[in-house]
């Protein structure tokens, strides 16, 4: 490596990596910007030179010399949700570590979700911020069908309806009627004749895949499926339904489309002096980090948000790279038994 380079009280450059590295300054550019014609050794030494100085590759210059600005966006209806927020984070680490910074839009919940008209401004919002693609989470992929989606925006939905035939972008999804249907088998499993369903809002892709595995399970085994309560995915409208369910005696097993509805129901079920599991089992969806905490810890499907996450940056960043637009891609949820289940008490 060359000799020491003083940069005290400026912005490291290009210049001062190639000194230090001992290489041109056409070298160092092209291992910024990925370029295969750099050998290894070379590479690696320009790749130390970087970090021991501390170097940053400037944005805008960059953007400037190759067309593509490094930025991604995220369109979400609400990140009042706990499964959003995860998903915030996770598509964020990923971005980082691809070198891509992240701009976020959201949506105003079930407004947009009537109207459909935001996910449009939304887009036309990560356009005028030179973003070079976008990511649409859950809730907001419902907007997607009829909308005006600029042909030049690359896009990936994570859990997306089907669209009933080819669609301008790539889907990743959570395998959410397996899990569910896996949830509510484990509950008739333990001996319940059936299981009760706290379904997501409508609208969500989730609460809906989740609502038809729960439906499938019980068609499987010959069950009665009970009409199912809908919430909004808080623990608050969780409660609220848990009261109801209380009340009635035939219910020993409940399944919760999330964990945070799971924990207003377990509340519920101890206002009213019901236990769990004795009196009634309770499973719930993502896994969130408390669900080991709750009394009883929650028997729950994992939800991957980090696998999710890093799979929809990684197929937008190949795209944005010029990779073909993959087939739609599961990532699968595994079900978690811990002490909220237990055998049916008839």
């Amino acid at each position: 490596m060359g000799g020491a380079v003083e940069t005290t009280g400026r912005r490291v450059s290009m210049a001062d990596v190639a000194a230090l590295a001992g290489v041109s300054g056409q070298t160092v550019s092209r291992v910024v910007n990925a370029s295969p014609r750099v050998d290894p050794v070379t590479r690696a030494r320009v790749e130390a030179a970087m970090q021991h100085l501390g170097y940053r590759p400037h944005r805008a210059a960059r953007a400037l010399r190759t067309g593509r600005s490094q930025t991604i966006g995220l369109v979400v209806s609400s990140l009042a949700t706990v499964g959003n927020s995860r998903m915030l984070q996770a598509v964020a680490d990923a971005a980082a570590a691809r070198g891509y910074a992240l701009t976020v839009v959201t949506l105003g919940g079930e407004t947009s979700l009537a109207t459909g008209a935001p996910i449009g401004a939304a887009f036309e919002r990560l356009r005028d911020q030179g973003v070079d693609g976008a990511i649409v989470l859950n809730e907001a992929t419902a907007l997607l069908r009829g909308a005006d989606v600029p042909a030049d925006l690359r896009l990936v939905v994570v859990d997306a309806p089907d669209a009933g035939g080819p669609v301008g972008f790539a889907i990743v999804q959570t395998a959410h009627a397996a899990g569910a249907r896996a949830a509510t088998a484990h509950l008739l499993g333990l001996g319940h004749a059936t299981v009760h369903h706290v379904a997501g809002p409508r609208g969500s892709f989730s609460a809906d895949e989740r609502d038809r595995g729960w439906r499938a399970a019980l068609a499987d085994a010959g069950a009665v499926a009970p009409e199912p309560l809908r919430g909004d995915w808080t623990a608050t409208s969780g409660h609220r339904i848990g009261g109801l369910l209380a009340a009635d005696p035939s219910v020993t097993a409940v399944f919760a489309a999330n964990d945070q509805m799971a924990l207003g129901l377990l509340r519920a079920l101890a206002d009213a002096g019901r236990g769990v599991p004795d009196d009634v089992s309770v499973v719930g969806f993502d896994d969130v980090e408390d669900a080991a905490d709750y009394r009883p810890p929650l028997t729950t499907v994992r939800q991957d948000f980090t696998a999710l996450g890093t799979r929809a940056v990684d197929v937008l960043v190949s795209g944005i790279e010029g990779a073909a637009r993959p087939a739609p891609e599961t990532i699968p949820a595994r079900l978690v038994v811990r002490e909220s289940t237990g055998p049916s008490p008839r």
